[in-house]
């Protein structure tokens, strides 16, 4: 199925969406819970205030990404790097 140009509000439940692709779509304030995101591909991506729990980040990478103010359970990653490179 193509959806496009289209500003419609989508409830999926119990959905295989696998391999869809997202391009430049608005999902501001979408809500995902239970959702099975293995393998998946992000980039280009706007995270700005999003919060994210109860994850399984078993074999994540993150790469070239903006991290400013961003937090691991309530701690600043820019203070975990200190750390980690022995300045804190």
């Amino acid at each position: 199925m193509k959806i496009h140009n289209t500003k419609e509000i989508l409830q999926v439940t119990t959905a295989n969406l696998s391999r869809s692709e997202f391009t430049d779509v608005n999902l501001q304030e979408a809500q995902f819970t239970n959702v099975n995101l293995s393998r998946a591909r992000f980039t280009d991506i706007n995270f700005t205030g999003t919060k994210l729990s109860n994850l399984n980040l078993t074999d994540v990478e993150i790469d070239a990404c903006e991290t400013k103010g961003m937090k691991i359970r309530g701690v600043l990653v820019s203070d975990l790097f200190l750390a980690y490179r022995g300045k804190a």
